[in-house]
């Protein structure tokens, strides 16, 4: 049997809410509030996305991007990559019980 290995990054990626915090907090000086009325979101929604407590989805990717400038795929790709290094962990012995097929 082949054991499946998680990623061998030891610590968890960032979230990405806590750079969209620091950039809208620090580098655009808008408060949480304002911020969620520029992009047309409630404030909860944009807050919960802030503390890690919800996922970055395309839409809020599309938003954010809007809002900075940046491209939407650099949000998604972080909220991947943490998301993905989650779920290899709570996968970990499943995964290690699953046997390939070979190629």
């Amino acid at each position: 049997m082949v054991e499946f290995k998680a990623g061998k990054r030891e610590r968890a990626p960032t979230h990405p809410g806590l750079l969209i915090r620091e950039i809208i907090e620090q580098e655009l000086q808008l408060s949480i509030s304002m911020a969620a009325q520029r992009i047309h979101v409630s404030r909860q929604a944009l807050h919960a996305v802030l503390s890690g407590k919800a996922a970055v989805s395309p839409e809020m990717a599309l938003r954010l991007a809007r809002l900075f400038g940046k491209q939407p795929d650099l949000w998604l790709r972080m909220q991947q990559a943490h998301d993905l290094w989650h779920a290899e962990r709570a996968l970990a012995e499943t995964l290690s019980q699953i046997e390939p097929i070979a190629a």
